[in-house]
C-alpha cells in the first residue's frame, strides 16, 4: 500500500476513506490511533490514507475532485 494523502484530522480521513470505498477502492487510515498521543508526538503528519499501488492514481484524482467540489446548499 502507498500513502496518497495526509488528512487534517480523523474526521476528514474517515470521510475520504468512506468516499474511496464507495468507488470500490480499498483504503486504510494509518496513524489514527496516534492522534491521541499529541503532546508526545509531532502534531502534523500522523495521519495518512493508504491504497493499493495500482489504485493510487485514480484515488488521488478522486480526492482532488472531492476536495475541490462546490458544496450544494
Amino acid at each position: 500500500m502507498i500513502k496518497i494523502y495526509s488528512p487534517e484530522n480523523v474526521i476528514e480521513a474517515q470521510c475520504l476513506k468512506d468516499f474511496l470505498e464507495q468507488q470500490h477502492i480499498r483504503c486504510f487510515i494509518g496513524g489514527q490511533y496516534l492522534v491521541g498521543a499529541i503532546g508526545e508526538l509531532p502534531i502534523t503528519g500522523l495521519l495518512g490514507l493508504y491504497v493499493e499501488d495500482l489504485d493510487a492514481g485514480l484515488a488521488r484524482r478522486l480526492i482532488c475532485d472531492y476536495l475541490s467540489a462546490t458544496p450544494v446548499f
